[in-house]
């Protein structure tokens, strides 16, 4: 299983170095996965940093089911459907499939 604090720290960083066209999405977001912690992700400036409040739309996953999205990206729409992934603005969240895939 995939591991939360992992896909903060080492391979959205790496994303973010490698694919420069992830810039022009040009929004933040706010991760916040209920017994993880918080995550911001600011596309503006490629950067990802634990914690933060405010962000363009803000991501709300429990753990458990959050790691199985990063397993396993297709159950994104699966857990949005049942009330289990949440988002502040559907469109924004649509463009984490360039991130997440």
């Amino acid at each position: 299983m995939a591991d939360t604090a992992e896909f903060f720290a080492t391979y959205l960083p790496e994303k973010l170095a490698n694919d420069a066209s992830l810039k022009d999405i040009g929004s933040s977001y706010l991760f916040d996965i209920e017994g993880a912690g918080k995550w911001t992700l600011d596309l503006t400036a490629s950067t990802v940093v634990e914690g933060g409040e405010e962000a363009d739309c803000i991501i709300t996953c429990a753990k458990d089911d959050w790691e199985s999205m990063l397993d396993n990206p297709a159950l994104a729409m699966q857990l949005f459907m049942m009330g289990k992934l949440k988002a502040s603005d559907l469109g924004l969240a649509t463009q984490l499939q360039k991130i997440l895939g």
